[in-house]
């Protein structure tokens, strides 16, 4: 019981405290000595600026300031962003509670320099409120104009005093149906509705400011966005994006005429198509849907980006909705770096869809390689970040990690660049080409296995006959083209001795050749036995080839004699011409017949 009377007392400290925290921050001392608010309407968001000149009326400096949202748009805030006039860099913006209004958006912004006693500064606070526009009527037909309300507050709301403030409103045209003409004074000039200057208002004041106007801006929102990065250590990041987008303007009331709609060029909200720009480095770029690919899109490639543009297969009416996804590579070293095993990717957490975009739920997705570690994800502003997941594509043996995060209600100026940190061992980069190589040996080692062993219950004699006569076959085709070489070597003898007429060189180098045809023509005589054996037709062609071998051996001897009495001086050269003629033609069809029986073997 004591310690749950502790803990309670704790609590209730740390509440006081961190409510005198935050009523501390809405100090007397600070005044809006000016504050100029520009609202535009002119497109689907809501994008107000907002000038204030801070005056630090106190004795002591001032750190930050709080920024209060109007309670009739805090459900519509998407961005908020604060600078010091003329200056580019940002100042930081925290969310944060003031006491006695628990139930309003309050954000404390932190100034780069104390604010001195008497000093003024000017802030700029540029805010983005997406769905703020209602249209009004909520429908129309194919031809009418849209036309859209919006509702907010002619003085701007603050916790502070604020002493001199004006407003103005940009719509899209010059039509306008009705705006709120009080309090005094009010213009409008062209697009622009002028409100103020207003003096000595009190913190929290509130006034209706109601502008009914023609907007016929495209009403584009993306509804549901799934955006994937799959990186690669080997040179190359995928990119694709799952989009599901609504028309959330005036609903289509009645029936769609294409006719009417080709004619006269009528639905001036409707959305004919809309243009996704894309890195400079982006490549093999695709868009498709369930169908498949579409083909109604154009790209043109530019100095620094590269612009999509996108055609729907039908034109987007109010409540029409589809879906589709687009897909591009870009090389990795341009936003994936590292210092030995630790790697940083950089690359934009949301991209350019169309102009002023609105996404309301979005999922990012990154799959790093298979082996990464450690990883840490740095975004530029507050995500839903989930459980990890796995990937497993070709190759992969327990998966590939993947970083899920989550972020709702985005606009164009969330399209910042997140990190994330993660470790990989370079040796893992080795892992798929040996599963490859792996997998490449274990086949060819089964199929030697498969090959050499017979796995059959019984012999098949007839199939290994037929297997050891191809065998043979191709023993006799072998041991043929040796021997018709020793008829080419006869030649060059019988030549080289009518040229040199050494005898005993060429006798000897006679009987080398003589033996090695002398074993030659036994080893076919042996194979034709074999032959005869398995009971193969091929016998009787190889015999056939061994009597026509005897012949064309006789015809070689005959040379022989004729070389020897022409070198002997026994015969004339003449004779020998005419001799050595004939026996040629006769050796060159015995040739082409043992060769045909060879082939036909």
């Amino acid at each position: 019981m004591t310690c749950r009377l502790c803990i309670f007392v704790l609590l209730c400290v740390a509440t006081v405290s961190r409510c005198k925290v935050n009523q501390d921050a809405i100090v007397s001392s600070l005044v809006n000595s000016r504050v100029d608010r520009k609202i535009d309407v002119s497109s689907h968001l809501v994008k107000v600026s907002t000038s204030i000149l801070l005056e630090n009326t106190g004795g002591s400096p001032l750190k930050s300031f709080v920024y209060a949202v109007e309670p009739i748009l805090q459900n519509y805030l998407s961005y908020l962003s604060a600078n010091i006039k003329d200056e580019d860099s940002k100042l930081p913006v925290a969310q944060t509670t003031v006491a006695g209004k628990g139930d309003q958006q309050f954000w404390r912004i932190d100034l780069e320099r104390n604010l001195e006693a008497g000093k003024t500064l000017k802030v700029e606070v540029d805010t983005v409120f997406a769905h703020a526009l209602r249209p009004y009527p909520a429908e129309i037909p194919q031809g009418q104009k849209q036309q859209v309300v919006f509702e907010g507050s002619v003085y701007f709301y603050s916790p502070y005093k604020t002493n001199t403030q004006n407003t103005a409103v940009t719509t899209t045209s010059t039509s306008v149906e009705s705006y709120t003409k009080s309090p005094k004074p009010v213009s409008q000039s062209d697009r622009t509705i002028s409100y103020g200057p207003y003096e000595q208002r009190e913190p929290y004041s509130e006034g209706e400011l109601r502008v009914h106007s023609e907007n016929n801006s495209p009403f584009l929102t993306v509804t549901n966005l799934e955006r994937i990065i799959e990186v690669s250590h080997w040179g190359n990041i995928a990119v694709e994006e799952h989009i599901q987008m609504r028309h959330t303007g005036a609903k289509l009331k009645g029936p769609f005429s294409r006719y009417d709609y080709q004619r006269s060029q009528d639905g001036l909200s409707s959305i004919k198509s809309f243009k996704t720009v894309l890195p400079a480095s982006a490549r093999d770029v695709y868009y498709r849907d369930e169908i498949g690919n579409i083909s109604t899109s154009n790209l043109k490639e530019l100095d620094d980006m590269v612009e999509l543009e996108l055609r729907p297969r039908f034109p987007l009416f109010g409540g029409w909705k589809t879906q589709y996804y687009t897909g591009y590579n870009v090389p990795s070293y341009q936003y994936l770096y590292n210092n030995g095993d630790r790697y940083a990717l950089k690359m934009r957490f949301v991209d350019h869809i169309f102009d002023d975009m609105v996404v309301d739920q979005m999922t990012i997705k990154i799959i790093l390689p298979e082996g990464s570690k450690g990883m840490k994800l740095k975004t530029p502003y507050d995500v839903n970040q989930g459980n990890s997941e796995l990937h497993f594509t070709y190759l992969d043996t327990v998966g590939r990690p993947v970083i899920v995060a989550y972020k709702s209600n985005l606009v164009e100026s969330h399209i910042q660049d997140f990190e994330l940190h993660y470790t990989f061992q370079k040796m893992l980069l080795l892992q798929e080409p040996l599963l490859v190589v792996g997998a490449f040996y274990l086949l060819f080692l089964l199929v030697i296995i498969y090959v050499r062993m017979d796995f059959s219950i019984t012999k098949d004699e007839a199939k290994e006959s037929r297997m050891r006569v191809a065998s043979l076959v191709e023993d006799v085709q072998s041991t043929q083209d040796k021997r018709s070489a020793l008829y080419q070597s006869y030649d060059d003898a019988i030549n080289k001795f009518k040229s040199t007429k050494d005898t005993n060189s060429f006798i000897s180098g006679r009987k080398k050749i003589d033996g090695d045809y002398k074993n030659l023509t036994s080893h076919i005589s042996a194979v034709q036995g074999q032959l005869k054996t398995e009971g193969s037709d091929s016998a009787e062609k190889v015999s056939e080839l061994q009597n026509l071998d005897r012949q064309y051996k006789d015809l070689i001897g005959q040379a022989i004699t004729l070389a020897e009495k022409l070198v002997a001086g026994k015969l004339g050269k003449q004779q020998y011409v005419d001799s050595e003629k004939g026996l040629n033609t006769k050796r060159e069809e015995l040739y082409q017949k043992m060769e045909a029986i060879r082939t036909s073997l």
